[in-house]
């Protein structure tokens, strides 16, 4: 396991030599005496820890510098945990600078074994936050299920579902608002399916003129109705073998609704002025 990175903002040389000794053994270490050498130290090196003297230079009466410091540091990504060294009387600072964000503080004189402790529990919880953080990345990675982009658990739901339909030959029907993908679905389903060589037919209901859209599903003999010069295939012929995408099924006329049904059920139709049923599979 590699050793964690520990970035020390202290001015004084004493509490420096200090602490790189008693901590050299646990921490790959690095020094900054002042907030610039800090914050292009932390840029330098990622540090998991900072352990910051507010009462940095050119203010080492006062908390400016080493609080100016201690938002920067917190503002990096990623962010290290920061443990803050005050004064015995400046709890109220140290609480302060927990709300915005610090680990934790630790009042002078530095008690070792105590900081070291507070340090390793910092590092721990840094490396769990990190391998959460990377697991929930790998799970929210971006899915292409045939054209579908997704990860979420509905969006894997909705995948094992049309792998499972598209070993049938059942007929679908896709339930959704405009605009949520219907066609994506059934484009799926037929390029899973032992149909995907033959042709995928989609169709939109709702945009052909009742008056056509019989002719469109079912097809015409010549002579049919005026206008009728040739015989066509209906959609349904047409995409026999393959798959027919019905979209906005629902804006069918009632007597259409019927002749689609007994089709499903029969897997038969006649073409408008035809008198042969055709068998389709």
């Amino acid at each position: 396991m590699a050793i964690p990175k520990l970035l020390m903002v202290e001015d004084d040389e004493g509490i420096q030599l200090q602490l790189k000794y008693a901590l050299r053994k646990d921490f790959a270490l690095t020094v900054a005496g002042d907030r610039t050498q800090a914050l292009a130290a932390a840029r330098a090196s990622t540090p998991e820890l900072v352990l910051l003297d507010l009462g940095l230079p050119p203010s080492p009466d006062g908390p400016t510098e080493g609080l100016q410091a201690l938002d920067q540091l917190l503002a990096l990504t990623p962010r290290p945990k920061v443990i803050v060294l005050t004064g015995q009387t400046d709890r109220e600072l140290a609480l302060q600078c927990i709300e915005a964000g610090a680990f934790d503080y630790h009042q002078k004189p530095v008690d070792i074994d105590a900081l070291r402790a507070m340090l390793r529990r910092a590092a721990y919880l840094h490396g769990v936050e990190r391998d959460s953080e990377e697991w929930v990345r790998e799970r929210e990675q971006t899915i292409r299920f045939e054209h579908i982009l997704g990860s979420t658990p509905s969006m894997r739901n909705i995948f094992t579902v049309i792998q499972r339909v598209a070993r049938t030959d059942a007929t679908v029907l896709i339930e959704g608002e405009s605009g949520t993908g219907k066609e994506l679905i059934a484009r799926a389903i037929h390029q899973r399916s032992r149909r995907r060589e033959a042709p995928f037919i989609a169709i939109n209901c709702g945009a052909i003129p009742e008056t056509l859209l019989e002719s469109e599903l079912f097809g015409h003999e010549k002579g049919a109705f005026t206008g009728a010069h040739i015989q066509r295939k209906g959609k349904l012929e047409v995409a026999d073998q393959g798959t027919l995408f019905l979209d906005e099924i629902g804006e069918l006329s009632l007597l259409l609704q019927v002749k689609l049904l007994r089709f499903l059920q029969e897997r038969t139709i006649e073409r408008v002025g035809g008198r042969e049923p055709i068998r389709l599979d």
